[in-house]
Order: C-alpha cells, then structure tokens, then sequence
C-alpha cells in the first residue's frame, strides 16, 4: 500500500493496517525501525506502553438531561455595560 506524505510530514495509515491493528482516532502508535532499516508501525498499546488515562469529562459528555433555551442561559450571566 501507498500512502503520500503531506508538507507537515503527516501521512494516512490505510485502513486495513488500522483495522488489523485495532487503531482508532486518538490511539496511540510506536514507530520503530528494524535491521533492515524499515520502518515498523505498532499499536503502543499492543507495544507494551502505558495508554494514557481516559478523559474524565468522556463519561458525562452528552449526559445532560436539562434541556437550556439559550434565553434562560443568558438570563444566568451578569449584565455588562457596553461602551
């Protein structure tokens, strides 16, 4: 598979590659490179590094069940004078 890299040094990492290492948006990876001098790709995860701690706001997110009409939010912040 070809892939092309972009200006700031980015390339996309195809999808069966994706797939067959389980990566989704945010995983983390490991670049190595081998005797052969190729570049080795590796799920940090499946490598053995510590995955950073999940968000604590991901739990809550979209769990809102107040439904806030803007005009009640407003109502809410202190009046300013506009000069």
């Amino acid at each position: 598979m070809t892939t092309t890299m972009t200006s700031k040094g980015q390339v996309t990492i195809p999808k069966p590659i994706r797939d067959a290492l389980q990566l989704t948006p945010g995983s983390a990876v490991e670049f190595s490179v081998n005797e052969q001098g190729e570049v080795v790709l590796h799920s940090a995860r499946h490598a053995g590094e510590q995955t950073t701690a999940p968000d604590r706001f991901d739990a809550v997110r979209g769990k809102a069940d107040i439904k806030w009409r803007t005009d009640d939010l407003m109502a809410l912040l202190p009046e300013v004078a506009v000069v």
